[in-house]
């Protein structure tokens, strides 16, 4: 045999084996952008744990794309865009992941989105970014959230407080996204309603005093105060200086102030049935019953804020990704749209076996989450229910829906 033959039959082999061999599948990398430092850093662990847990399901039931795993690198945004900026640029053009999980507060999720996310033509879902500003950000259909607007839980939250009968509130909020988008749609609420707000005062976040906008708030003369900040941030210091200083005697909060961490350390008498918020809350049909017992069965507390709709994020991205049929970004964001609205068969939290035999066999899927059916309007947003918390034995205890 000639050396010339001697090559030709060393590739005809290599060809052969070539077919003979089933291509390795490749894993899949998705980030999870969240706010574990800052203001909201004691409500962030079971927001990841619950995308982490998402991820864990599927690489379980047979992995992603013919058998890869679901690689999940995660970051810091920190509660604050020009943090969140370079933690986005480094998932999405260092770790090169194909999509995202967060960030968790508003300015973050924007901050990310436009730095990094909307430029590399990467989607995201927050958990838990819930300002109107949102719903408006040009963003290429590539930004979704899995929890309702603060146009909702503004209106939401001004209504409980008419219902129980609460005539006048002082409000304070820190100044961002977040804060003064759920301000000005509770202010409007409620005074619609007949309410009185005897003064409404902006806060920067991160001071350790606050006594003078307490002085400024306490002047209309109201004794209940409105927070709209965060619990390991602005929030704690403000309800913390509030309670010293005697000038009102009843608080109310929005998501952000939801964390037992907030009221470890007051004075029992001073939040025990004197403290009651309001967050996005679980859904109650099959599916949330479904997520309970897996995160339960996890070790995790199925009802930690955000924690279920962090899971759905987490969830919908990887069924995004098979739905796709790669790795690819381009393509995602419609792919995501067909597995979360009908029609289709019904994925429940945790079915990703089922999930993927579907989409295999060519059918359409639709999911419905821990939090609730995922049906994305035009802008991204979902539909929710808003619940009502109290302080009791220095714990948030949820009471129900707000109707």
């Amino acid at each position: 045999m000639t050396k010339t033959h001697s090559i030709l039959g060393l590739a005809v082999g290599a060809m052969v084996l070539g077919l003979a061999v089933p291509a390795l599948a490749a894993d899949v990398k998705l980030g999870i952008l969240g706010d574990v430092t800052g203001p909201i850093e004691s409500l962030a662990p079971p927001i990841v744990a619950g995308a982490q847990l998402a991820f864990d399901h599927v690489n379980a039931q047979g992995g992603i794309l013919g058998g890869g795993k679901i690689v999940s690198v995660t970051g810091d945004s920190a509660c604050d865009p020009s943090v969140a900026g370079p933690a986005a640029d480094k998932l999405v053009n260092t770790d090169q992941v194909t999509a995202m999980v967060g960030a968790f507060c508003t300015g973050a999720t924007i901050g990310a989105a436009t730095a990094a996310g909307i430029p590399g033509g990467v989607v995201q879902i927050s958990p838990s970014a819930s300002a109107p500003a949102l719903t408006t950000l040009e963003d290429n259909d590539l930004v979704y959230r899995t929890t309702p607007s603060d146009a909702f839980q503004g209106v939401k939250l001004a209504d409980l407080l008419l219902q129980k009968g609460i005539k006048d509130v002082a409000v304070t909020y820190v100044n961002n996204d977040y804060g003064k988008g759920l301000a000005d749609v509770f202010v409007g609420q409620y005074t619609a309603g007949g309410g009185n707000v005897t003064a409404n005062v902006a806060h920067e976040d991160g001071k350790a005093d606050y006594r003078a906008e307490l002085g400024q708030l306490s002047s209309g003369g109201s004794q209940n105060l409105v927070i709209l900040a965060y619990a390991s941030g602005s929030g704690k210091t403000i309800l913390q200086q509030a309670i010293e200083g005697g000038e009102f005697t009843a608080f109310v909060g929005g998501d952000g102030m939801v964390g037992d961490d907030l009221v470890a350390g007051l004075p029992a008498d001073s939040v025990n049935g004197k403290f009651i918020a309001t967050r996005a809350g679980a859904y109650t049909g099959e599916s949330a019953e479904v997520y309970k017992k897996l995160a339960t069965d996890a070790g995790q507390d199925p009802a930690a804020t955000y924690a279920p709709q962090a899971y759905d994020a987490a969830f919908l991205l990887a069924l995004a990704v098979e739905k796709n049929g790669s790795a690819n970004r381009e393509g995602l964001s419609a792919a995501l749209r067909e597995v979360a609205s009908a029609p289709g068969e019904k994925i429940l939290p945790g079915e990703w076996s089922k999930a993927l035999e579907l989409i295999k066999a060519g059918t359409d899927i639709d999911y419905d989450g821990a939090g609730g059916p995922a049906d994305f309007d035009a802008a991204g947003d979902v539909d929710g229910i808003i619940v009502e918390l109290a302080v009791e034995d220095g714990k948030f205890v949820e009471k129900g829906a707000v109707k």
